[in-house]
């Protein structure tokens, strides 16, 4: 199944980048925490989504990228 994106391109960046931030502070600003986890895998899925494009909640909500 393929889903149409539903980011534009500067949100998916902002997305990518605003994870690997995540991750680094969830790592190694709060080491061995469950606070520390839950943020780096919050930062994981911000990732997954910047880089796919396509954001679940955004679906659910009926956001939509305009037609070229």
């Amino acid at each position: 199944m393929f889903y149409r994106k539903n980011l534009p391109g500067w949100e998916r960046a902002m997305r990518t980048i605003g994870g690997v931030a995540m991750i680094a502070y969830g790592l190694f600003g709060m080491p061995g925490t469950m606070a520390g986890y839950l943020i780096a895998g919050t930062g994981a899925i911000a990732i997954a989504t910047g880089f796919f494009g396509f954001c679940p909640m955004c679906a659910m909500v009926g956001r939509r990228l305009p037609s070229p």
